[in-house]
């Protein structure tokens, strides 16, 4: 018998503390680490640091062509090598599509503790990332590689755009409506996961599902405006938006969707430290009175490879809130 005739016998999650984008440093954390952190100014960077995007872009041809660049990859969110090789590929992709991007070339990132894990299990998270990058008709050409005491994967991604209608973070007016492409519940059934073993393919299936259609048809319906759900749930990233737009938000919590048993996973207590840190940092910048702790806690859960938050109406797409002028709370759940 090999290793991989016995899938039970390594279960990835078991051998990190954390576990996909929960595992992410806490967002005011991050925001003060790199606070003071700016480049040289240039004017061909169109997006970068200043209002936490999803990737960068720089303009490189005159005539309209801009690339856009971004890493991303985490702890083992699934026990399947294979599925969580697919997620963080597809997490990575994610983040171009965020932004309005095509993939064009993506590079392997690859931690592995070699002396507690078979490479045969980080072979087939590998195959994981290259199905992706073919489903996304983006090529993944090698990487880089270490031996670490946990296991992570990801990879660094670069697409092409145009620079006249990127999706940024920064673009958002008040007015229009907030379409969400992905439902919610995917931190706190990964979570149930890593404590009981439990296999939730409708999680799986959302975190394998790229974001190259929704992008589509957010450029298509003229958004400029957009962001990725992740690590720091929809409330965490809807703050990061309104804050760099200049606007408000209101969000209405009953058309927000949930994956099955995302409820149940939240009433049995498998809520994340990552989303509990999401909650406390967006909890002075919102009016909550309305809503239970519960769903709160469930709008901030950090997803992983979820969809698109994006400022217009995207057809087959729930709206679930409004950007509205900038008012005493940044956002508002009702």
């Amino acid at each position: 018998m090999t290793e991989l005739d016995a899938p039970t016998r390594y279960r990835l999650t078991q051998y990190a503390h954390g576990g996909g984008c929960a595992c992410k440093i806490p967002p005011g954390e991050l925001e003060e680490i790199v606070a003071d952190l700016r480049g040289v100014p240039d004017p061909a960077l169109l997006v970068g640091l200043d209002d936490g995007d999803d990737a960068a872009a720089v303009r490189i041809d005159p005539a309209g062509q801009a690339v856009v660049s971004t890493a991303d990859f985490f702890t083992p969110v699934v026990d399947d090598a294979y599925d969580w090789g697919r997620i963080a590929a597809t997490n990575a992709l994610s983040d171009l599509y965020a932004m309005g991007a095509r993939p064009v070339l993506a590079i392997n990132l690859l931690c592995w503790p070699r002396d507690r894990l078979p490479l045969e299990l980080a072979r087939e998270v590998l195959r994981g990332g290259l199905d992706v990058g073919r489903a996304a008709g983006c090529p993944v050409a090698g990487g880089h590689s270490v031996d670490d005491p946990e296991p992570k994967y990801g990879m660094a991604a670069t697409g092409t755009a145009d620079p006249d209608a990127l999706l940024r973070n920064d673009a958002g007016r008040a007015g229009l409506p907030l379409s969400l492409t992905k439902p919610l519940g995917i931190g706190v059934l990964n979570t149930r996961h890593k404590a009981t073993g439990e296999v939730f393919p409708q999680a799986v299936a959302a975190m394998t599902e790229l974001n190259a259609e929704a992008s589509a048809a957010a450029l298509a319906a003229g958004a400029r405006c957009a962001t990725d759900v992740t690590g720091f749930g929809l409330l965490g990233h809807l703050l990061k938006l309104v804050r760099a737009s200049g606007v408000s938000a209101v969000l209405d919590s009953a058309a927000v969707p949930y994956l099955d048993g995302a409820r149940e996973a939240l009433r049995d207590g498998h809520v994340s430290g990552g989303t509990h840190r999401n909650l406390d940092w967006v909890r002075p910048h919102c009016s909550l009175a309305a809503t239970s702790e519960g769903e709160a806690l469930l709008l901030a859960d950090a997803q992983t490879s979820g969809g698109l938050l994006v400022a217009g109406e995207v057809p087959g797409a729930p709206v679930v809130g409004e950007l509205v002028p900038r008012g005493e709370h940044l956002i508002t759940v009702r």
